[in-house]
Protein backbone atom coordinates (compact mmCIF):
# COMPACT_ATOMS: atom_id res chain seq x y z
CA UNK A 1 0.00 0.00 0.00
CA UNK A 2 2.75 2.20 1.18
CA UNK A 3 4.76 1.78 -2.58
CA UNK A 4 1.41 2.07 -4.36
CA UNK A 5 1.58 5.16 -2.59
CA UNK A 6 4.77 6.45 -3.69
CA UNK A 7 4.76 5.38 -7.19
CA UNK A 8 1.56 7.29 -7.41
CA UNK A 9 3.18 10.36 -5.55
CA UNK A 10 6.44 10.19 -7.61
CA UNK A 11 4.48 10.13 -10.70
CA UNK A 12 1.30 12.79 -10.07
CA UNK A 13 2.36 16.44 -9.72
CA UNK A 14 -0.91 17.09 -8.11
CA UNK A 15 -0.21 14.25 -5.24
CA UNK A 16 3.25 15.62 -4.91
CA UNK A 17 1.96 19.21 -3.88
CA UNK A 18 -1.39 18.20 -1.89
CA UNK A 19 1.58 15.63 0.15
CA UNK A 20 4.02 18.50 0.56
CA UNK A 21 1.37 20.91 2.00
CA UNK A 22 -0.01 18.60 4.39
CA UNK A 23 3.41 17.75 5.59
CA UNK A 24 4.60 21.56 6.17
CA UNK A 25 1.03 22.35 7.42
CA UNK A 26 1.77 19.69 10.45
CA UNK A 27 5.08 21.57 11.10
CA UNK A 28 3.72 25.24 10.26
CA UNK A 29 0.70 25.37 12.97
CA UNK A 30 2.46 24.23 15.94
CA UNK A 31 5.62 26.99 14.67
CA UNK A 32 3.24 29.31 14.78
CA UNK A 33 2.11 29.10 18.35
CA UNK A 34 5.61 29.63 19.42
CA UNK A 35 6.37 32.86 21.15
CA UNK A 36 9.67 34.81 22.53
CA UNK A 37 11.31 33.75 25.75
CA UNK A 38 9.44 36.38 28.61
CA UNK A 39 6.99 37.95 25.52
CA UNK A 40 3.33 38.12 26.84
CA UNK A 41 0.83 35.75 24.85
CA UNK A 42 -0.38 37.29 21.81
CA UNK A 43 -3.86 38.57 21.85
CA UNK A 44 -5.58 36.17 18.68
CA UNK A 45 -6.31 33.06 19.34
CA UNK A 46 -4.69 29.78 18.89
CA UNK A 47 -7.20 29.17 15.85
CA UNK A 48 -6.19 32.09 14.50
CA UNK A 49 -2.57 30.74 13.57
CA UNK A 50 -4.49 27.56 12.13
CA UNK A 51 -6.71 29.16 10.12
CA UNK A 52 -3.52 31.32 8.83
CA UNK A 53 -1.56 28.31 8.03
CA UNK A 54 -4.01 26.04 6.40
CA UNK A 55 -4.36 29.28 4.09
CA UNK A 56 -0.89 29.06 3.54
CA UNK A 57 -0.76 25.40 2.70
CA UNK A 58 -3.63 25.45 0.14
CA UNK A 59 -2.02 28.07 -1.51
CA UNK A 60 0.56 25.83 -2.42
CA UNK A 61 -1.59 23.41 -4.37
CA UNK A 62 -1.73 26.10 -7.22
CA UNK A 63 1.88 26.68 -7.03
CA UNK A 64 3.10 25.60 -10.09
CA UNK A 65 0.26 27.48 -12.63
CA UNK A 66 0.05 30.59 -10.48
CA UNK A 67 3.72 30.85 -8.51
CA UNK A 68 2.53 34.62 -7.86
CA UNK A 69 -1.05 34.37 -6.72
CA UNK A 70 0.66 31.47 -3.76
CA UNK A 71 3.17 33.71 -3.14
CA UNK A 72 1.19 36.31 -2.40
CA UNK A 73 -1.39 34.60 -0.24
CA UNK A 74 1.64 32.73 1.76
CA UNK A 75 3.45 35.97 2.05
CA UNK A 76 -0.12 37.67 3.36
CA UNK A 77 -0.51 34.85 6.05
CA UNK A 78 3.29 35.35 7.20
CA UNK A 79 2.95 39.08 7.86
CA UNK A 80 -1.00 38.79 9.37
CA UNK A 81 0.53 36.25 11.60
CA UNK A 82 4.01 38.83 12.47
CA UNK A 83 0.81 41.41 13.46
CA UNK A 84 -0.13 39.09 16.05
CA UNK A 85 2.47 39.25 18.05
CA UNK A 86 3.80 35.17 16.86
CA UNK A 87 7.45 34.61 16.18
CA UNK A 88 8.46 34.13 12.88
CA UNK A 89 10.81 30.79 12.67
CA UNK A 90 11.66 28.73 9.94
CA UNK A 91 8.98 26.57 10.89
CA UNK A 92 5.76 29.06 10.57
CA UNK A 93 7.94 30.05 7.80
CA UNK A 94 8.08 26.61 5.60
CA UNK A 95 4.73 27.64 3.13
CA UNK A 96 6.27 30.97 2.42
CA UNK A 97 9.88 29.52 1.97
CA UNK A 98 8.56 26.76 -0.88
CA UNK A 99 6.10 29.34 -2.53
CA UNK A 100 9.69 31.42 -2.78
CA UNK A 101 11.78 28.39 -3.98
CA UNK A 102 8.67 27.89 -6.16
CA UNK A 103 8.76 31.29 -7.62
CA UNK A 104 12.01 31.75 -8.00
CA UNK A 105 12.31 28.30 -10.27
CA UNK A 106 9.19 29.47 -12.67
CA UNK A 107 9.97 33.36 -12.97
CA UNK A 108 12.58 34.40 -15.50
CA UNK A 109 12.33 37.79 -15.43
CA UNK A 110 14.98 39.17 -13.15
CA UNK A 111 13.69 42.04 -12.20
CA UNK A 112 10.22 40.69 -11.41
CA UNK A 113 11.80 38.26 -9.01
CA UNK A 114 13.88 40.58 -7.26
CA UNK A 115 11.20 43.30 -6.97
CA UNK A 116 9.14 40.14 -5.47
CA UNK A 117 11.58 38.93 -3.01
CA UNK A 118 12.99 42.62 -1.67
CA UNK A 119 8.97 43.32 -1.38
CA UNK A 120 8.08 40.22 0.88
CA UNK A 121 11.26 41.13 3.19
CA UNK A 122 11.27 43.94 3.61
CA UNK A 123 6.99 44.21 4.60
CA UNK A 124 8.09 40.99 6.95
CA UNK A 125 10.67 43.04 8.64
CA UNK A 126 8.55 46.00 8.62
CA UNK A 127 6.23 43.86 10.69
CA UNK A 128 8.26 42.53 13.02
CA UNK A 129 9.78 45.78 13.74
CA UNK A 130 6.51 47.29 14.23
CA UNK A 131 4.60 44.91 15.88
CA UNK A 132 6.93 42.97 17.88
CA UNK A 133 7.56 42.96 21.89
CA UNK A 134 10.40 45.81 22.31
CA UNK A 135 12.25 43.44 24.25
CA UNK A 136 13.14 41.15 21.23
CA UNK A 137 16.53 41.76 19.33
CA UNK A 138 16.98 44.03 16.29
CA UNK A 139 19.15 41.24 14.50
CA UNK A 140 16.38 38.64 15.07
CA UNK A 141 13.34 40.96 14.03
CA UNK A 142 15.41 41.92 10.36
CA UNK A 143 18.00 39.75 9.63
CA UNK A 144 16.23 36.34 10.79
CA UNK A 145 13.05 37.06 8.49
CA UNK A 146 15.78 38.22 5.44
CA UNK A 147 17.60 35.29 5.52
CA UNK A 148 14.98 33.18 5.46
CA UNK A 149 13.53 34.70 2.78
CA UNK A 150 16.88 35.12 0.10
CA UNK A 151 17.59 31.44 1.05
CA UNK A 152 14.70 30.00 -0.87
CA UNK A 153 15.38 32.14 -3.33
CA UNK A 154 18.56 31.24 -4.75
CA UNK A 155 18.26 28.22 -4.08
CA UNK A 156 15.58 28.17 -6.68
CA UNK A 157 17.32 30.46 -8.89
CA UNK A 158 20.64 28.38 -8.67
CA UNK A 159 18.25 24.76 -9.98
CA UNK A 160 16.43 27.04 -12.48
CA UNK A 161 19.72 28.20 -13.90
CA UNK A 162 21.01 24.43 -14.21
CA UNK A 163 17.84 23.14 -15.41
CA UNK A 164 18.30 26.06 -18.68
CA UNK A 165 21.81 24.99 -18.79
CA UNK A 166 21.13 21.11 -19.16
CA UNK A 167 18.33 21.92 -21.63
CA UNK A 168 20.94 24.16 -23.51
CA UNK A 169 23.42 21.32 -23.59
CA UNK A 170 20.99 18.73 -24.30
CA UNK A 171 19.83 21.08 -27.04
CA UNK A 172 23.35 21.13 -28.57
CA UNK A 173 23.97 17.67 -28.26
CA UNK A 174 20.72 17.09 -30.57
CA UNK A 175 21.60 19.92 -32.85
CA UNK A 176 25.21 18.58 -33.41
CA UNK A 177 23.59 14.97 -33.63
CA UNK A 178 21.08 16.18 -36.39
CA UNK A 179 23.86 17.96 -38.20
CA UNK A 180 26.13 14.83 -38.11
CA UNK A 181 23.46 12.83 -40.11
CA UNK A 182 22.91 15.56 -42.19
CA UNK A 183 27.12 15.85 -42.74
CA UNK A 184 26.39 11.82 -43.69
CA UNK A 185 23.90 11.68 -45.82
CA UNK A 186 25.45 14.81 -47.67
CA UNK A 187 28.81 13.24 -48.09
CA UNK A 188 27.21 10.03 -48.85
CA UNK A 189 25.54 12.15 -51.71
CA UNK A 190 28.47 14.06 -52.90
CA UNK A 191 30.58 10.21 -52.55
CA UNK A 192 28.14 8.80 -55.03
CA UNK A 193 28.04 11.49 -57.61
CA UNK A 194 31.91 11.47 -57.47
CA UNK A 195 31.78 7.83 -58.13
CA UNK A 196 29.43 8.01 -61.08
CA UNK A 197 31.59 10.88 -62.72
CA UNK A 198 34.45 8.75 -62.55
CA UNK A 199 32.88 5.61 -64.23
CA UNK A 200 31.33 7.82 -66.45
CA UNK A 201 34.69 9.54 -67.37
CA UNK A 202 36.76 6.16 -67.34
CA UNK A 203 34.19 3.89 -69.63
CA UNK A 204 32.76 6.83 -71.85
CA UNK A 205 35.52 7.40 -74.34
CA UNK A 206 36.97 3.84 -74.09
CA UNK A 207 32.94 2.58 -75.58
CA UNK A 208 32.95 5.88 -77.90
CA UNK A 209 36.37 4.68 -79.42
CA UNK A 210 35.24 0.85 -79.37
CA UNK A 211 31.86 2.13 -81.18
CA UNK A 212 33.77 4.02 -84.03
CA UNK A 213 36.28 1.44 -84.60
CA UNK A 214 33.82 -1.00 -84.92
CA UNK A 215 32.06 1.52 -87.14
CA UNK A 216 35.22 1.70 -89.21
CA UNK A 217 36.09 -2.30 -89.08
CA UNK A 218 32.53 -2.76 -90.91
CA UNK A 219 33.52 -0.42 -93.41
CA UNK A 220 36.75 -1.65 -94.32
CA UNK A 221 35.37 -5.03 -94.32
CA UNK A 222 33.59 -4.05 -97.90
CA UNK A 223 36.42 -2.66 -99.35
CA UNK A 224 39.57 -2.43 -97.82
CA UNK A 225 40.15 -5.73 -96.42
CA UNK A 226 44.03 -5.33 -95.71
CA UNK A 227 43.01 -2.57 -92.80
CA UNK A 228 41.03 -5.12 -91.23
CA UNK A 229 43.76 -6.31 -88.83
CA UNK A 230 45.46 -3.09 -87.85
CA UNK A 231 42.02 -1.98 -86.89
CA UNK A 232 41.35 -5.12 -84.94
CA UNK A 233 44.13 -4.87 -82.75
CA UNK A 234 43.29 -1.16 -81.77
CA UNK A 235 39.97 -2.27 -80.73
CA UNK A 236 41.98 -4.89 -78.97
CA UNK A 237 43.99 -2.36 -77.63
CA UNK A 238 40.95 -0.04 -76.86
CA UNK A 239 39.07 -2.39 -74.55
CA UNK A 240 42.21 -4.10 -72.64
CA UNK A 241 42.77 -0.59 -71.83
CA UNK A 242 38.98 0.02 -70.65
CA UNK A 243 39.15 -3.01 -68.60
CA UNK A 244 43.00 -1.64 -67.02
CA UNK A 245 41.56 1.90 -66.25
CA UNK A 246 38.04 0.48 -65.13
CA UNK A 247 39.86 -2.00 -62.79
CA UNK A 248 42.27 0.31 -60.54
CA UNK A 249 38.95 2.97 -60.76
CA UNK A 250 37.12 0.38 -58.47
CA UNK A 251 40.30 -0.90 -56.53
CA UNK A 252 41.24 2.85 -55.70
CA UNK A 253 37.39 3.88 -54.69
CA UNK A 254 37.13 0.11 -52.64
CA UNK A 255 40.80 1.10 -51.00
CA UNK A 256 40.29 4.50 -49.48
CA UNK A 257 37.08 5.41 -47.01
CA UNK A 258 34.84 8.53 -48.03
CA UNK A 259 36.38 10.94 -45.15
CA UNK A 260 40.03 10.20 -46.68
CA UNK A 261 38.63 10.52 -50.28
CA UNK A 262 36.97 14.41 -49.56
CA UNK A 263 40.32 15.32 -47.89
CA UNK A 264 42.21 14.53 -51.22
CA UNK A 265 39.42 15.69 -54.04
CA UNK A 266 38.62 13.24 -56.25
CA UNK A 267 41.86 10.68 -55.19
CA UNK A 268 43.85 13.05 -57.45
CA UNK A 269 47.01 12.22 -55.09
CA UNK A 270 46.77 8.41 -55.97
CA UNK A 271 49.46 7.59 -58.81
CA UNK A 272 46.75 5.52 -60.70
CA UNK A 273 44.74 9.02 -61.05
CA UNK A 274 45.63 10.48 -65.20
CA UNK A 275 46.82 13.50 -65.50
CA UNK A 276 47.91 16.22 -68.27
CA UNK A 277 51.26 13.84 -68.39
CA UNK A 278 49.03 11.34 -70.15
CA UNK A 279 47.53 13.34 -72.53
CA UNK A 280 49.86 12.15 -75.51
CA UNK A 281 48.31 8.53 -75.66
CA UNK A 282 44.99 9.85 -74.86
CA UNK A 283 45.09 11.81 -77.99
CA UNK A 284 46.77 9.06 -80.11
CA UNK A 285 44.10 6.99 -78.97
CA UNK A 286 41.28 8.87 -80.69
CA UNK A 287 43.13 8.98 -83.79
CA UNK A 288 42.89 5.11 -84.43
CA UNK A 289 39.23 6.20 -84.52
CA UNK A 290 39.63 8.81 -87.24
CA UNK A 291 39.72 12.04 -85.22
CA UNK A 292 42.49 14.20 -85.47
CA UNK A 293 43.77 15.85 -82.12
CA UNK A 294 46.44 18.71 -82.30
CA UNK A 295 47.94 20.08 -78.83
CA UNK A 296 49.51 23.35 -78.17
CA UNK A 297 50.79 24.87 -75.57
CA UNK A 298 51.22 28.51 -74.79
CA UNK A 299 53.21 30.38 -71.97
CA UNK A 300 55.35 28.14 -69.94
CA UNK A 301 53.63 25.33 -68.23
CA UNK A 302 53.22 24.74 -64.35
CA UNK A 303 52.60 22.68 -62.10
CA UNK A 304 49.40 21.52 -61.48
CA UNK A 305 47.27 20.31 -57.92
CA UNK A 306 46.50 16.44 -58.43
CA UNK A 307 42.90 17.38 -58.68
CA UNK A 308 43.26 19.85 -61.00
CA UNK A 309 45.21 17.48 -62.86
CA UNK A 310 43.41 15.13 -63.02
CA UNK A 311 39.89 17.20 -63.79
CA UNK A 312 42.22 19.09 -66.69
CA UNK A 313 42.84 15.54 -68.12
CA UNK A 314 38.76 13.93 -67.71
CA UNK A 315 37.86 17.43 -69.37
CA UNK A 316 39.79 17.01 -72.16
CA UNK A 317 38.98 13.32 -72.32
CA UNK A 318 35.33 14.17 -72.00
CA UNK A 319 35.11 16.50 -74.58
CA UNK A 320 37.14 14.61 -77.36
CA UNK A 321 34.51 11.87 -76.90
CA UNK A 322 31.73 14.13 -77.41
CA UNK A 323 33.25 14.96 -80.70
CA UNK A 324 33.62 11.42 -81.58
CA UNK A 325 30.11 10.13 -80.24
CA UNK A 326 28.07 13.49 -82.00
CA UNK A 327 29.96 15.11 -84.82
CA UNK A 328 31.35 14.24 -87.76
CA UNK A 329 34.19 15.89 -87.63
CA UNK A 330 37.65 14.88 -88.71
CA UNK A 331 39.91 17.50 -86.31
CA UNK A 332 40.08 18.75 -82.95
CA UNK A 333 42.35 21.18 -81.00
CA UNK A 334 43.58 20.71 -77.46
CA UNK A 335 44.72 24.43 -76.53
CA UNK A 336 46.57 24.77 -73.11
CA UNK A 337 47.06 28.65 -72.01
CA UNK A 338 48.84 28.96 -69.05
CA UNK A 339 49.07 32.23 -66.98
CA UNK A 340 50.59 33.32 -63.44
CA UNK A 341 47.15 31.60 -61.65
CA UNK A 342 45.27 29.80 -63.96
CA UNK A 343 45.15 27.33 -66.95
CA UNK A 344 42.65 27.95 -69.71
CA UNK A 345 42.03 24.64 -71.14
CA UNK A 346 40.16 24.35 -74.80
CA UNK A 347 39.02 21.46 -76.89
CA UNK A 348 37.32 22.40 -80.56
CA UNK A 349 35.92 20.99 -83.45
CA UNK A 350 36.48 21.56 -87.04
CA UNK A 351 32.86 22.00 -87.54
CA UNK A 352 31.69 18.93 -89.57
CA UNK A 353 28.56 18.46 -89.81
CA UNK A 354 26.46 17.22 -86.98
CA UNK A 355 25.52 13.74 -85.99
CA UNK A 356 22.82 14.52 -83.47
CA UNK A 357 22.27 17.76 -81.65
CA UNK A 358 25.44 18.63 -79.05
CA UNK A 359 25.14 17.71 -75.91
CA UNK A 360 22.65 19.19 -73.39
CA UNK A 361 21.96 18.88 -69.59
CA UNK A 362 20.49 15.85 -68.81
CA UNK A 363 17.10 14.62 -69.11
CA UNK A 364 15.66 11.01 -68.32
CA UNK A 365 17.60 8.83 -70.37
CA UNK A 366 19.89 11.62 -71.59
CA UNK A 367 23.90 12.10 -71.05
CA UNK A 368 25.91 13.65 -68.29
CA UNK A 369 29.05 14.87 -70.38
CA UNK A 370 28.80 18.47 -70.09
CA UNK A 371 27.44 18.33 -66.20
CA UNK A 372 30.47 15.95 -65.53
CA UNK A 373 32.64 18.50 -66.29
CA UNK A 374 31.29 21.56 -65.36
CA UNK A 375 31.20 19.69 -61.62
CA UNK A 376 34.76 18.80 -61.99
CA UNK A 377 36.15 22.30 -62.78
CA UNK A 378 33.46 23.45 -60.24
CA UNK A 379 34.95 21.26 -57.27
CA UNK A 380 38.78 22.46 -58.17
CA UNK A 381 37.23 25.97 -58.03
CA UNK A 382 37.33 26.63 -61.42
CA UNK A 383 34.46 27.05 -64.44
CA UNK A 384 33.45 25.35 -67.23
CA UNK A 385 31.81 27.04 -70.77
CA UNK A 386 31.03 25.17 -73.41
CA UNK A 387 28.38 25.40 -76.61
CA UNK A 388 28.67 26.19 -80.44
CA UNK A 389 31.07 27.77 -81.92
CA UNK A 390 30.16 31.28 -83.92
CA UNK A 391 32.22 29.27 -87.26
CA UNK A 392 31.20 26.45 -86.75
CA UNK A 393 31.99 23.36 -84.43
CA UNK A 394 31.53 23.07 -80.55
CA UNK A 395 34.15 24.25 -78.16
CA UNK A 396 34.53 23.29 -74.63
CA UNK A 397 36.85 25.90 -72.12
CA UNK A 398 38.03 25.71 -68.70
CA UNK A 399 39.60 27.66 -66.58
CA UNK A 400 41.19 25.67 -64.01
CA UNK A 401 43.22 27.94 -60.70
CA UNK A 402 47.52 27.54 -60.69
CA UNK A 403 49.43 27.12 -57.47
CA UNK A 404 48.41 29.46 -54.58
CA UNK A 405 45.26 30.91 -56.10
CA UNK A 406 44.36 26.71 -56.20
CA UNK A 407 45.31 26.63 -52.12
CA UNK A 408 43.29 29.47 -50.92
CA UNK A 409 40.35 28.31 -53.47
CA UNK A 410 40.53 24.69 -52.00
CA UNK A 411 40.86 25.71 -48.31
CA UNK A 412 37.73 28.26 -48.99
CA UNK A 413 35.68 25.25 -50.44
CA UNK A 414 36.51 23.13 -47.56
CA UNK A 415 35.12 25.65 -45.12
CA UNK A 416 32.24 26.79 -46.89
CA UNK A 417 31.33 22.82 -46.57
CA UNK A 418 32.49 22.63 -42.79
CA UNK A 419 29.69 25.70 -42.51
CA UNK A 420 26.59 24.92 -44.97
CA UNK A 421 25.13 27.96 -44.08
CA UNK A 422 27.83 30.41 -45.52
CA UNK A 423 28.50 32.52 -48.77
CA UNK A 424 31.89 31.64 -49.97
CA UNK A 425 33.84 35.27 -51.13
CA UNK A 426 33.15 36.41 -54.58
CA UNK A 427 36.81 35.20 -55.49
CA UNK A 428 36.04 31.42 -54.74
CA UNK A 429 33.21 31.18 -55.68
CA UNK A 430 32.97 28.66 -59.42
CA UNK A 431 30.40 30.26 -61.89
CA UNK A 432 28.59 28.26 -64.10
CA UNK A 433 27.51 28.44 -67.60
Amino acid sequence: MIANWQRHVRSSPRAQDTTTALLLFAVSFPGSLYVATGSPEPAAPWWTAALLSCASCTALLFHRDHPRAALTLTTAAAVTSAAQGRLLTVLSLGPLMVALYSFALRTEHNALRRSYVFGVAALLMTTEVIAGPADRPLDLKTVGPAAWVLMPTALGSAVRLRRAYLDAVRARAEHAERTREEEARRRVAEERLRIARELHDVTAQHLALANAQAGTLAHLLRGQPDQVHKILADLATTTSAALRELKATVGLLRHEGTEDRHEDTEGASSPTAPGLARLAGLTASFRSAGLDVTVSTEGEPRQLTPAADLTAFRIVQEALTNVTKHAAAKTARVRLAYSHDRLTLTVADDGGTLRSAPPTPPVPGGGFGLVGMRERAQSVGGRLRAGPRPGGGFEVSAELPLGEAALTIRETALAIRSCPGAKPPSAARPSST
